[in-house]
């Protein structure tokens, strides 16, 4: 625990978090935008809480390209843990009391390792947190990671849920590791998580959500009345008509994939064609894990940030989108992204479920910022998603021959 423990070593409080609540929500960003009281922090805010207030420490120099409009991604640190079994640590104990219970092997990632299907990992990041009062974060699987079926999730010391850092968080982080279809190969600083930092409490409502769409059509195609505890998103399994291809299915039993490598593997290798069913729903293998798109066209105001709520029991039997952040400019006609579509990483749960087109799957919850960010999704930053269709993870080759029937 070498890492975690130099990290803690390291974040203490500083004079900052002593600084009067509400300091600097009054103040102005760089443009001369009004900051607001509460919300999620933009990628200067971000920037400041490294290089300013310390909020967000690191056991190695934070690159520039981990900077996103609201979020930052996380790197792995340099040893992983094998764990007999998924765990929190509960408000009484950090992570490494847990470990020296429940880890099986400690694992030398520094140059490279497999991380195998079908067990779980616990690997200490290279960054930490010292925040300061009425400041929060929470993380999320970056979107490359869901598309392979990599179920990660953040941990805290003392922590009662998973992706949630509580007001005030004064310590190490941890990511938990299992992938599910694909063994991958991970090294030191492979990056797995993102996580987003807000200020305050900011209020959501269907009111405010019912604003936004009517201002800025963030989801194509429905109505106001349609917005209940977040903006609905439906899936499209119709794509342009029966035998048309609408997303992918993970081959069982695929090669390893090293989670550096980009536009590097062939599709078909790994993933198979899902055709329009000729009549009917999709029928969801419980064995088996689908990429697919959602029917509407999505789009993320440069003002706001948005969340794919968790999973629902009362659409299905299954879960929708491991990858839940969408930042600003996604999707945006401003940030070149007219037309893009949700991307769905979708798996049965223990039984066989019929996905009929159009089905509600999910629902977006926005966010304000503080700020404008200093930079939107798809503009000014390395934005491998923008004006997507279905789209694999970033690891792929482009098919190189239509799969069309």
């Amino acid at each position: 625990m070498n890492a975690s423990d130099d990290l803690l070593s390291q974040v203490k409080p500083t004079d900052d978090a002593l600084t009067p609540e509400g300091a600097r929500d009054t103040a102005e960003d760089d443009s001369g935008g009004a900051v607001r009281t509460t919300g999620i922090l933009p990628s200067q805010e971000l920037e400041r809480q490294v290089r300013v207030t310390r909020e967000i420490r690191s056991l190695e120099a934070i690159q520039d390209d981990q900077y996103q409009p609201a979020s930052l991604d996380l790197r792995l640190g340099s040893v992983a843990y094998r764990v007999r079994a998924s765990f929190l640590p509960g408000k009484d104990a950090t992570v490494k009391q847990k470990l020296e219970d429940l880890a099986m092997h400690e694992m030398d990632i520094g140059n490279g390792a497999v991380l195998e299907r079908g067990c779980v990992y616990i690997v200490p990041l290279l960054e930490g947190l010292a925040l300061r009062r009425r400041t929060s974060a929470m993380g999320n699987p970056k979107s490359s990671t869901g598309r392979l079926d990599i179920f990660t999730r953040l941990i805290t010391d003392n922590g009662t849920e998973f992706d949630r850092v509580r007001e005030g968080y004064n310590g190490p982080l941890y990511a938990e590791v299992s992938p599910r279809t694909f063994s991958v190969l991970v090294r030191k600083g492979s990056r797995l998580n993102q996580i987003r930092i807000r200020r305050g409490n900011p209020p959501s409502s269907d009111v405010a959500m019912r604003r936004l769409q009517a201002e800025h059509q963030v989801v194509a195609s429905i109505s106001e009345d349609d917005i209940r505890d977040g903006v609905p998103v439906t899936v499209d399994v119709q794509g342009d008509g029966p035998g048309g291809v609408i997303g992918y299915k993970a081959r069982s039993h695929a090669g390893l994939i090293d989670i550096d490598k980009v536009g590097y593997y062939n599709v078909l290798e790994y993933w198979e064609p899902v055709y329009a069913p000729r009549r009917g729903g999709l029928v969801l293998d419980p064995a088996d894990f689908y990429i697919l798109g959602s029917r509407e066209a999505v789009k993320v105001p440069p003002t706001h940030a948005a969340e794919m709520v968790a999973y629902d029991t009362l659409v299905g039997e299954f879960r929708v989108h491991y990858a839940g952040f969408f930042d600003p400019g996604f999707g945006h006609p401003d940030a070149g992204g007219e037309g893009s579509r949700a991307v769905l990483e979708v798996r049965s749960f223990g039984i066989p479920f019929v996905i009929d087109h159009g089905q509600v799957v999910g629902r977006l919850e926005y966010e304000p910022l503080t700020a404008p960010p200093a930079r939107l999704y798809g503009r000014g930053v390395n934005s491998s998603y923008q004006r997507q269709g279905i789209a694999l993870s970033k690891h792929f080759k482009p098919l190189p021959v239509d799969v069309r029937r």
